[in-house]
């Protein structure tokens, strides 16, 4: 049985996160349970851009600060990483770092990651991924640790500590895979692979500000109010999506957990609180279904209208674009122009939403036609 511990927590005050992340860590087991005393441990945090800590992008550096002195007093050295979207370099991270707020938590045996490096791994394990690469701290650490946060998401419906894994892709190369794989079923398949490949020990789930809407990056922030804490990150995605009224077989990652029996509804076990005194009825979650399913109940002659009427798109909004060109780096398909602004030429996009996922002012919205909408629901 996978254990998953669900405990309130409502404020950011280091207090109150370090007793509760203690109380989770006992309602599993122990660190005694996971964790050899005197190893070097990842904490695999979500830094997917620059943000504030209050805008619910990154994961909260105080839910981080209180887990990384935990595990110090248990005796381990900790390294906090993450290989967010973009360049995986050491002008991008110490940007990264400044701004979240982790250059506030580092003390004795607590460090950000500087290395760099990606190395490239076989993976026979893997379903569909038999190599990957990978950011080389992976390697020169005992233990990896998920350190997520709880968001919706525009292409996978729901982020969480399987997708947080996806940041020990080094850089770019996370956008290589978005561009070869860009069919949502494959894509997630992979983002297993990966997350099998890193094998987080204990996963933690930081739920008290999520994020609603259209995540990972430009959604609206929204107090949940829950520390999520388990040994499988596939059994936490499962209740945090249930948490939020999100449908788990709805999403594809935990989908295609599913399939490979890496959990099952019936095998987690809730070792705390229950799951309703939590229970959000009006968490605002994105719209992923796919157009191939849409294409089975129309003609074939069809499917173009049905790809341009279905079919979301990026969309610029160019009173919020200041020009900086980031949704160009990003992009896998290379199919936006910078001119004074971005030119997105749609007939290469493969609506990965990288662009979206990475603007720093929030000028890129996923846009589906009014028909479309009404057909989503036929």
């Amino acid at each position: 049985m996978a254990k998953v511990s669900v405990l309130g927590c409502n404020e950011y005050n280091y207090k109150d996160l370090y007793h509760t992340l203690k109380q989770s860590i006992a309602d599993l087991g122990g660190l005694e349970a996971y964790l050899e005393s005197g190893k070097r441990v990842l904490l695999k945090v979500n830094l997917l851009m620059k943000r504030r800590p209050e805008e619910a992008t990154t994961t909260h550096p105080l839910f981080v600060k209180a887990l990384a002195d935990i595990l110090v007093e248990y005796g381990m050295e900790v390294v906090i990483g993450d290989s967010p979207g973009g360049p995986f370099n050491e002008k991008a991270l110490k940007g990264i770092y400044e701004v979240c707020g982790y250059n506030e938590i580092l003390g004795p045996k607590i460090s950000l990651n500087t290395n760099y490096n990606g190395i490239h791994v076989n993976f026979d394990k893997g379903k569909l991924m038999k190599s990957l690469d990978v950011i080389e701290i992976l390697t020169q650490v005992d233990y990896v640790i998920s350190v997520s946060k709880l968001k919706t998401h525009g292409m996978t419906r729901f982020t969480g500590a399987v997708k947080n894994m996806y940041g020990t892709i080094p850089g770019l190369k996370k956008a290589e895979y978005h561009y070869t794989m860009p069919e949502i079923k494959t894509f997630s398949e992979m983002l297993v692979d990966v997350c099998y490949h890193a094998n987080p020990v204990l996963s933690f789930m930081d739920g008290i500000v999520g994020m609603e809407g259209a995540g990972p990056s430009g959604g609206d922030p929204r107090q949940i109010g829950v520390i999520l804490v388990s040994d499988s990150p596939y059994a936490l995605d499962v209740v945090a999506c249930q948490i939020v009224g999100i449908n788990p077989l709805s999403v594809p990652t935990i989908e295609r957990t599913i399939e490979r029996n890496l959990v099952t509804q019936e095998n987690i076990q809730l070792v705390s609180d229950k799951i309703e005194p939590y229970y959000i009825d009006d968490f605002n979650i994105p719209n992923i279904q796919g157009v191939g399913l849409l294409k089975n109940k129309v003609p074939k002659w069809m499917d173009r209208i049905v790809d341009y009427v279905i079919k979301p798109k990026p969309v610029i909004d160019k009173d919020k674009c200041v020009g900086c060109g980031e949704c160009a780096l990003c992009c896998p398909a290379q199919t936006i122009e910078m001119k004074k602004q971005p030119v997105i030429h749609m007939k290469n996009c493969i609506r990965c939403f990288c662009c979206q996922e990475l603007c720093p002012v929030k000028a890129i919205e996923v846009y589906r036609h009014p028909i479309g909408k009404k057909m989503l629901k036929m």
